[in-house]
């Protein structure tokens, strides 16, 4: 399987000006600098011992002398071989004459994946034995010497696309895997995407690119953070969950427009397509408000995409999570299909088994047929009125199936919202398309509730998004009398069903952060003393977002996990297993920060006494 020469596209796609979907939302700034950064492409073999990199290779470098480093992808009847580097493959011709016997040595016994370096003349492969498939496939290399500058041992699997391997293997072995055509393609485009916004930020729109600290202290409320103990007897250090203080903290501190490409922890467990760290672009602005925001977030992936995808159209639509949760569900809905339907009986009857199974659930389906009546047992109980006024609401057509269930809204909605995508599945499976991979479908929800009742307890209320969240200002009156139904000014960004973002406006006001920490959420106000404190000083208003790196690259490049995206992922379990981490440390380096390790069977026998 032959490599196509993408990387060049790669890099001119990505320095492109991009394509007038709507009007520019960058205005003179964005125009001026545009006609800078007409740059050509990346020179790759600056300071290194080759002139070319092996997919360059074509019929206009004819005659060339040439010196180029790579891989043994393939042999044949030691005539030839297919040498590899990042950027593509070449055919090298083994010389056969006696005086290059040394050569023909080398490139005959190296085993495949062995490392190279070969110099010798472009020369016009004979006629007839031209490759189209092969970006390279009109040339070859004629080998004047060679040398072996690695020989590889026998690989665990073969670095070839079509050969299946278990995900483990690629993790243990994951060096090796990063060879791959695809591991490759996503990191570079990853890179690219990244440079990208850096330039749209930073060049077009004045943000500072800020590192703030990975270690810190605990954060009430959110998920679990991993501690890190520290040399003083008991007390711990935490990893972010995300920078969300310091950015907040940059804001009164004056700086205006934060970035930063920030990497981030959560000890969530064990989540099929989870990582326990991350990348988020982690964004802050003070003066804003939510629209700002959502138009700065639009203009930086129209401004980032790749070329190679069909270009972003702003502005993205946006729905209320009432909405959302109303008509799909769920609060991220794939809005690349509706809701057409070719189910069959006994494909009704597999959702009923599906509900029943997973939520224990009741589910009633409706037919309705060419008058528009139902076909259901429901039908007897509801009455006339009542039918007339679903029909109504649902828009339902003629040979339509309606699914009915009955409970707490918000239940009722997520079960519907699971069996859409069930219904989904279903139908692609008999082939037919209602999810397009090559159609980017983005949703802003907004207006979500500023508290949710905690699942423990749920007399007690807990942050939707998190306790810096601003309330919406129709419903800062509510915080005292029914803090329930407050809205929030949160925001998330969807993409084909997946969440990519999530931000807020913050609370900028001392007080009314102390009265929804103490008072509504019942936290100890002492761990955020700091901030609360900076809020006193002069805070500006200001808000912000954070992209998930991983999971947008993933949607972009159509791959299957986030560690397909990501150089050097756990595995669901939250295991290196190339490294082995986790690992236990000897008790004499623990020593040091008053640790000592409890195993299991100490404390049975501790309750056995």
């Amino acid at each position: 399987m032959y490599f196509p020469s993408w990387l060049s596209q790669l890099y001119r796609g990505l320095s492109r000006p991009i394509r007038r979907t709507t009007q520019p939302i960058w205005g003179s700034l964005y125009r001026s600098l545009l006609q800078s950064s007409q740059r050509r492409i990346p020179e790759f073999s600056s300071f290194v011992v080759r002139t070319n990199t092996c997919g360059e290779l074509r019929s206009s470098h004819l005659g060339q002398e040439v010196t180029l480093c790579g891989w043994i992808q393939y042999r044949r009847q030691n005539t030839f071989l297919v040498l590899r580097d990042f950027d593509g493959l070449v055919q090298v011709i083994i010389p056969q004459d006696e005086s290059a016997a040394s050569v023909k040595k080398i490139l005959c016994e190296a085993p495949v994946e062995s490392v190279v370096q070969v110099s010798g003349t472009v020369i016009s492969r004979p006629a007839g034995q031209e490759n189209p498939k092969m970006p390279t496939g009109e040339i070859e290399i004629k080998v004047k010497t060679a040398e072996l500058l690695n020989a590889c041992k026998k690989l665990p699997f073969e670095i070839k696309n079509f050969v299946k391997k278990t995900e483990a293997l690629r993790l243990q072995y994951r060096y090796l895997d990063l060879r791959s055509f695809q591991m490759q393609y996503n990191l570079r485009l990853r890179s690219q995407m990244v440079m990208k916004m850096r330039e749209y930020l930073c060049n077009l729109h004045g943000f500072v690119d800020i590192e703030t600290p990975t270690l810190f202290k605990r954060t009430p409320g959110g998920a679990k953070e991993f501690l890190v103990p520290s040399r003083e007897p008991g007390k711990f250090y935490s990893l972010p969950q995300s920078p969300q203080q310091f950015k907040q903290l940059l804001m009164v501190g004056g700086l205006d427009r934060y970035f930063q490409v920030a990497r981030c922890y959560r000890d969530e467990g064990s989540r099929p397509d989870r990582q326990p760290e991350f990348t988020q672009i982690d964004i802050e602005m003070s003066f804003v408000d939510q629209t700002g925001i959502q138009s700065l977030i639009e203009g930086l992936l129209q401004y980032s995409w790749p070329n190679d995808k069909d270009p972003v159209v702003v502005p993205f639509p946006t729905m209320t999570f009432a909405e959302v949760l109303a008509t799909y569900g769920t609060d991220k809905p794939d809005t690349r299909f509706g809701m057409k339907k070719y189910l069959k009986r006994k494909d009704i009857e597999s959702i009923r088994n599906f509900a029943a199974d997973h939520f224990n659930q009741e589910i009633l389906p409706v037919f309705l047929n060419a008058n528009r009546n139902w076909n259901s047992p429901v039908a007897n109980f509801i009455m006339e009125s009542q039918r007339l006024e679903l029909i109504r609401l649902m828009e339902t057509q003629e040979e339509d199936v309606v699914l009915l269930t009955a409970g707490e809204h918000n239940k009722a909605c997520s079960l519907l919202g699971k069996l859409r995508l069930e219904c989904a599945d279903l139908l692609e499976t008999r082939g037919v398309v209602l999810r397009d991979p090559t159609l980017f479908s983005f949703l802003w929800v907004v207006d979500f509730p500023l508290f949710l009742p905690k699942e423990e307890n749920p007399r007690e209320l807990e942050s939707a998004h998190h306790p810096f969240t601003a309330p919406h200002p129709s419903d800062i009156h509510l915080l005292y009398t029914e803090p329930k139904k407050a809205r929030s000014q949160h925001y998330d960004l969807v993409l084909n069903g997946n969440e990519i973002g999530g931000g807020s406006i913050r609370i900028h006001n001392a007080e009314l952060q102390r009265y929804i920490l103490a008072t509504l959420l019942k936290e100890d106000v002492k761990m955020l003393s700091h901030l609360l404190q900076a809020l006193d000083y002069g805070a500006p208003p200001h808000g912000g977002i954070a992209l998930g790196l991983d999971r947008l690259i993933c949607l972009v490049t159509g791959s299957p996990s986030i560690r397909d995206v990501i150089a050097f992922p756990k595995s669901f379990r939250g295991h290196d297993l190339m490294s082995n981490t986790p690992d236990s440390v000897p008790p004499e380096e623990l020593k040091p920060y008053h640790i000592r390790v409890s195993k299991p069977t100490d404390s049975k026998a501790e309750r056995a006494h």
